[in-house]
């Protein structure tokens, strides 16, 4: 099973920024909305095609992304 199942990367949707099953729908997008106080109800209202287990892939995402350090490369 991989890790994000639900989470894909593609340079041509959304500028290859994370995105719920290769849809128009960021993982940002649910993270601001979610942020903002818009319900889970409302978001799910709101785009038909999410599902449940979308919201909580973004949420899982975006708690393990804040986790991760980035090093700069050195140039030798």
């Amino acid at each position: 099973m991989k890790m994000f199942e639900r989470i894909t990367f593609a340079p041509d949707v959304m500028g290859g920024k994370p995105c719920i099953r290769g849809m128009r729908v960021t993982v940002g997008t649910i993270i601001g909305l979610i942020a903002s106080g818009i319900s889970k109800k409302e978001i799910l209202d709101a785009y038909p095609y999410l599902e449940d287990e979308d919201i909580r892939a973004a949420l899982e995402y975006a708690a393990w992304r804040v986790e991760e350090i980035e090093l700069p490369l050195e140039v030798a």
